[in-house]
């Protein structure tokens, strides 16, 4: 019986576009920009932050050190929020009409730039955080790994008392679905933007009937 429904944030519950982060931290002065971003895992002073090795702040300064002027956390955050382009209202609605029938959380790399936006209001159109639809969230930069490293659901499953078993993950990254896979999480693997919604209940039902 599934007991946990466990979502990926970027290019699952908001959809997002690589290459309009690289532009803004083009314009704040990033030359290689292209080469530090990546869809899933970054690289970098980028990999730094979303691991919780340096800080907000710690990036803005480094960030200002490589573009080779004083960039503030607002340009910074501003170039951060360039991955992504909307968070459709019917997949929060969904994620909500799971509870309380199931426990649902967000598992995500991530950094505090991300987050100060995804956890406001300006996350939706109604104008409610990500905290609204979920039991828990658990982001990178706070537990100090990064998918696809086991130790990031290690975590994620002791801290909810969830079994593997009972557990479906929801990821647009297919290393990421490999390792729940591989430790007996259900994985369900959409493409970056792509309505999830028919096949997770058609997964869940199919689980349950099991």
């Amino acid at each position: 019986m599934i007991k946990n429904v466990i979502f990926d944030f970027g290019g699952v519950i908001a959809h997002f576009v690589r290459e309009g982060a690289v532009r803004r931290f083009e314009q704040l002065g990033l030359k290689d920009a292209n080469e530090q971003l990546d869809n899933y895992c970054q690289n970098g002073i980028f990999l730094e932050v979303e691991k919780g090795a340096i800080s907000a702040e710690g990036f803005r300064e480094q960030l200002s050190e490589m573009c080779g002027r004083e960039v503030s956390y607002e340009e910074a955050r501003w170039a951060w929020l360039g991955f992504f382009t909307e968070t459709p209202t019917s997949k929060l609605d969904y994620i909500s009409a799971l509870r309380p029938r199931y426990r649902t959380y967000v598992l995500s790399n991530t950094n505090p730039y991300i987050m100060s936006w995804a956890r406001s209001g300006e996350l939706s159109e109604q104008g409610r955080p990500l905290d609204d639809y979920f039991d828990a969230i658990f982001t990178s930069y706070e537990l100090g790994t990064v998918k696809p490293d086991k130790r990031f659901f290690e975590y994620v499953l002791a801290a909810t008392g969830s079994l593997p078993s009972e557990a479906v993950f929801v990821d647009d990254g297919p290393h990421n679905v490999a390792a729940a896979e591989a430790m007996g999480i259900h994985t369900l693997c959409p493409a970056n933007g792509e309505d999830w919604r028919e096949a997770l209940t058609e997964l869940l039902d199919r689980l349950n009937r099991e």
